[in-house]
């Protein structure tokens, strides 16, 4: 767990990466604290806003990953394009985001889908945004509080400031991935990788060049993320020499990746890109090369 870092022109400490259940209880009633259940399931995407609606920690609103995490869907893209970074601010405003607003997301329990907003936070130019480690898994199992009550918040003018240097396209990939000083890491389980099975997207493999490091690999038996020492250790395996910034995370959509860049962050190793558009971007367009070896 990370230690709180100054916010940057607020008065308030702020997390920049997990939080503890014990710390979010502390802060369940701070004015200045947003918290934000992620929950999906992409086979059922209404089921994660009918399990916020049967019950959430309580303060927090819902965030859809269709709605309000991308945008549309075009021909082009992948399944889970990056939102209009003007319509995110206003979803952010209409949850009374602000610069001294410290936002935790969440989601059932890996944070998979909460590290997604986590990082979308960081693009726009907010860090004060953490995910709780464990999940709504982790906050029942201590017996924490759950309610059915949508809160109401004070709406705010937030403004965007995106990063583009935060993220690569396709374009980007394809320069790099065969240079020894990039390194594109694909956060999809082993099978995926390989190309031996492929339940979401209409063809199977990876990005030739890609090595995989599968987002489970952050996590320890319980769910929770690994220790940072852990963690480290994992990535400058997969690294293998190459530097933090010239490191690029990637999965099926750009969701799964940003668990990736949590867990660097965790481990002490800031730096990384998202392949924004991930594989389902990238097989839109037959002239890219496809693998199914490593």
């Amino acid at each position: 767990m990370s230690a709180p870092a100054q916010g940057l022109a607020t008065r308030f400490a702020m997390h920049t990466t997990l939080v503890d259940t014990d710390t979010l209880a502390a802060h369940l009633t701070d004015p200045h604290w947003l918290i934000v259940d992620c929950r999906f399931d992409l086979a059922q995407p209404a089921a994660g806003e009918a399990a916020y609606g049967a019950g959430h920690i309580p303060g927090a609103v819902y965030a859809h990953l269709d709605r309000d995490l991308s945008s549309p869907i075009t021909a082009t893209t992948g399944r889970h394009p990056l939102p209009d970074p003007e319509h995110f601010a206003r979803t952010l405003g209409r949850w009374g985001v602000g610069a001294d607003t410290q936002v935790i997301a969440y989601d059932a329990d890996n944070g998979m889908y909460a590290a997604r907003l986590w990082w979308l936070l960081r693009w726009v130019g907010h860090r004060a945004a953490a995910v709780l480690d464990g999940g709504f898994k982790a906050w029942t199992a201590a017996n924490r509080p759950v309610s059915t009550e949508i809160p109401a918040r004070q709406p705010t003018q937030f403004q965007a400031r995106p990063d583009r240097d935060l993220w690569v396209d396709a374009d980007q990939v394809q320069a790099r991935v065969q240079q020894p000083d990039w390194r594109l890491l694909d956060a999809r389980a082993p099978e995926r990788f390989l190309g031996k099975v492929e339940p979401l997207d209409k063809v199977a493999g990876h990005v030739p060049g890609a090595r995989n490091h599968p987002f489970s690999t952050n996590l320890s038996s319980d769910g929770r993320f690994s220790a940072p020492e852990d963690l480290r250790r994992r990535y400058e395996q997969s690294q293998a020499g190459v530097a933090d910034d010239h490191t690029i995370a990637m999965c099926g959509s750009g969701v799964t990746a940003c668990h990736l860049l949590l867990a660097m962050e965790v481990a002490g190793k800031p730096g990384a890109r998202l392949y924004a558009g991930s594989w389902s971007e990238w097989i839109t367009d037959p002239r890219r090369s496809v693998a199914t070896t490593d």
